[in-house]
């Protein structure tokens, strides 16, 4: 049975939306567990165990959100040279870009020596005013539906031993 980790935050309720659709997507593939975990909670022990992982996570001020640095900052060192050549994919919610929350994220991947199996899924909610921004988000179906591919991807190679 392989593991593929979803490591998500969410303080509007996009990028939960991404990472739910992305794990209903991917426990449809028989072989594969998948565990739906908040960064708050996710430790290196529930890094170590996964074959593959999935972050999710807002885009705040250009960077990925706070609450996810801290995860990749708990579990970096415990699995440095512990996950080389495991596969990974990104998916950010961003008001209007996202790519700055995805190099970073890359950069720590590269640095964890995994291996990106696909580029990072943005999906842009266009908020611009504090408002939009601190507003509940409901991600279209069409993006859903890129991020349960991008599970479903993940979770298919996996089970095929793919990566």
């Amino acid at each position: 049975m392989k593991r593929l980790l979803i490591v998500w935050h969410s303080l509007t309720g996009g990028a939960r939306q991404m990472a739910e659709a992305a794990a209903h997507a991917a426990r449809t593939e028989p072989g594969v567990e998948v565990r739906l975990q908040r960064a708050t909670e996710t430790t290196a022990e529930d890094v170590l165990a996964a074959d593959g992982y999935l972050f999710v996570t807002p885009e705040n001020l250009a960077t990925m959100a706070g609450l996810m640095k801290d995860f990749f900052e708990r579990i970096y060192y415990p699995a440095l040279d512990r996950t080389n050549g495991r596969p990974y994919a990104i998916l950010i919610c961003a008001g209007t870009d996202g790519t700055g929350a995805a190099r970073q994220i890359q950069r720590i991947a590269t640095g964890l020596r995994l291996k990106e199996i696909a580029p990072p899924t943005i999906v842009i909610t266009g908020a611009q005013t504090p408002e939009a921004i601190f507003a509940p988000k409901t991600i279209a179906k069409d993006d859903l539906a890129r991020c349960a591919e991008v599970g479903a991807g993940l979770a298919t190679g996996l089970a095929a031993g793919v990566f």
